[in-house]
C-alpha cells in the first residue's frame, strides 16, 4: 500500500522518537515521517543541534518525550545501558545494549566473543602502554595493523595498516602516537595483517533471531580513489541483499545466541577479511551504519516505520529488498574527515546545496538543514553533506545511476570518490571462487 507521497503507507500510524548523539539518523526519521507516522528527533551534541532542522520536528531532551513514543530509536553506541533499562520497563526500542556496545567499543572483548562462538580470529595483542607495543613488534617482526580501542576508534585516521614485513613502519607510528596521542589513546590493539577481500556481512536482529535477507557490503574507507589518503570512516559503499550465505553462516550467524541473551534489537555488522584460507572478522558495528543506512533505504522496499516497530516488538519483521546491487557515494566538504570548526565556518558554513534539476531521487541529507523556502544548507560542522544512492541489476548499472545523480549536485568545495563499486569485478569473482557467496 502506497500513500500520497509515493511512500509505503503504514499499517497503523505510530509515534517514533529518534535519539542521536551527533545528528546521524534524521534521514531515516524523515523517511518514517513521509510514510505517515509521527516523528520527534533529539540531538545531544550542542554543535550539531541544527542538523536535520526543517526535515523533522526536533525536541531538546528526548527523556521528556519517551512516554509519548510508541517506539524509541537510538542511532549509535553509548545508549546501550539506557536502551536495556527502557526495554525492561516495557518500551519498544531499536538500538544497542550494554553487551553490544562493548562488542564495538572493546576490540579485545569483541574478538574474544567471536572466538568463544567458534569463529576464526586473527592473532592480536592488546596494550595500554606504547613502549610495550613497540617492544612486541620488535621482538616479533611482521606486518601488523594498529587499531585504537574505545571512543577514539571513531577517529578512523588513527587506524594504521602496516606495509612493511618487518614491522618497522608500525614501530615508527607507535612512537609517533606515544608522543602525540598518548593522552587520547589509552588502549590499542596490534593485529596480525591478513591479505584478501575486505567485506562486511550484516543483518537486523529482533531480540531473538536474525531477520533476513542479510546485507553484504564493501566499504570504501580511504578519502581518495584507489584507496589513497586518510581513513574517513567511509566515503561510499557497494552492497547487495542475500539470503543466508556461507559468509554469514561462518561468522555473524554464530553470534545469534549471544545477541538473543541480551535481547539486542537493531542492525549489526561484522567487517571481515576473506581469503582462500578462511574468513577473519575484524570488528563489529553494533548499530546503524553510516552511510549504510542510506544505502539500505535505496535497496529496501518495505515500509521503514512498520519494519522498525515490528523489529522492536520481537516479531518476524518483513524486510523486502530489491534484487541486484546498490551503491552509495558520500559527498563531503572541508574540513571532512577532520574536526576543525574554524575551517568549516570559513569554507562551508550555511553553504547551499544546489540541484541542477529538480529531482532529488536517491539524495539523502547528511549534516544538512532546510529553510522555510525549501532550500538545503549545510549544518553542524563536520562537512558530511550528502549521501547519493543508486541501484541496478548489475553493479555497473548501480554505479551509473548513482553517479548520474551525483552530477545533479552543486555545493562549493564538494568532493567525492569516483570509484565506488569498481572492485566488485575482481572481489566478487574471488568470493564466488572461494565459495563464500
Amino acid at each position: 500500500m502506497v500513500n500520497g507521497n509515493g511512500e509505503n503507507a503504514p499499517t497503523q500510524k505510530r509515534k517514533f522518537l529518534f535519539v542521536s548523539f551527533e545528528g546521524l539518523i534524521h534521514d531515516l526519521a524523515w523517511q518514517v515521517q513521509k510514510e505517515g507516522h509521527d516523528v520527534k528527533y533529539s540531538i545531544k551534541a550542542a554543535d550539531q543541534k541544527d542538523v536535520g532542522d526543517g526535515f523533522v520536528p526536533k525536541v531538546d531532551d528526548w527523556k521528556d518525550h519517551k512516554d509519548w513514543a510508541d517506539c524509541i530509536v537510538f542511532d549509535d553506541v553509548g545508549f546501550g545501558e539506557e536502551a536495556d533499562r527502557l526495554r525492561k520497563s516495557g518500551k519498544l526500542v531499536v538500538g544497542g545494549s550494554a553487551y553490544t556496545d562493548k562488542l564495538e567499543d572493546d576490540r579485545e572483548f569483541g574478538q574474544s566473543e567471536l572466538k568463544d562462538a567458534g569463529v576464526n580470529t586473527l592473532s592480536r595483542q592488546n596494550f595500554s602502554d606504547f613502549d610495550e607495543g613497540i617492544a612486541f613488534v620488535q621482538k616479533n617482526p611482521g606486518r601488523y595493523v594498529i587499531k585504537p580501542s574505545g571512543a577514539v576508534q571513531n577517529e578512523k585516521e588513527l587506524l594504521f595498516i602496516g606495509q612493511e614485513e618487518d614491522g618497522k613502519d608500525i614501530v615508527d607510528v607507535l612512537q609517533h602516537y606515544k608522543k602525540m596521542w598518548s593522552k587520547k589513546i589509552k588502549q590499542f590493539q596490534i593485529q596480525k595483517y591478513a591479505s584478501g577481500v575486505e567485506v562486511g556481512v550484516s543483518a537486523f536482529f529482533n531480540g531473538y533471531e536474525f531477520v533476513y535477507p542479510v546485507h553484504v557490503t564493501f566499504e570504501h574507507k580511504r578519502m581518495f580513489p584507489g584507496d589513497i589518503g586518510p581513513n574517513t570512516g567511509e566515503m561510499g559503499t557497494a552492497a547487495f541483499f542475500s539470503q543466508p550465505n556461507p559468509l554469514f553462516e561462518h561468522t555473524l550467524a554464530k553470534m545469534r545466541d549471544r545477541l538473543a541473551s541480551c535481547r539486542y534489537v537493531g542492525y549489526i555488522d561484522l567487517n571481515c577479511i576473506v581469503n582462500a584460507r578462511g574468513v577473519y572478522p575484524l570488528e563489529f558495528t553494533s548499530r546503524f551504519g553510516y552511510p549504510t543506512i542510506h544505502l539500505q533505504m535505496e535497496g529496501v522496499t518495505s515500509g521503514w516505520g512498520d519494519f522498525l516497530f515490528d523489529l522492536a516488538s520481537g516479531q518476524k519483521a518483513e524486510l523486502r529488498a530489491k534484487k541486484g546491487f546498490q551503491i552509495c557515494v558520500v559527498i563531503a566538504v572541508p574540513p571532512f574527515p577532520f574536526e576543525d570548526p574554524k575551517a568549516f565556518k570559513k569554507y562551508s558554513e550555511d553553504a547551499t546545496v544546489l540541484f541542477k534539476k529538480p529531482s532529488r531521487e536517491g539524495v539523502h541529507p547528511g549534516d544538512v538543514k532546510v529553510d522555510a523556502d525549501g532550500d538545503w544548507h549545510l549544518a553542524g560542522n563536520s562537512g558530511y553533506a550528502l549521501v547519493i544512492t543508486g541501484s541496478g541489476t548489475t553493479m555497473e548499472d548501480a554505479r551509473k545511476q548513482a553517479y548520474s545523480r551525483v552530477e545533479n549536485i552543486m555545493i562549493p568545495n564538494m568532493f567525492y570518490r569516483t570509484d565506488i563499486g569498481e572492485k566488485w569485478r575482481t572481489d566478487g569473482d574471488k568470493l564466488l571462487t572461494w565459495g563464500y557467496l
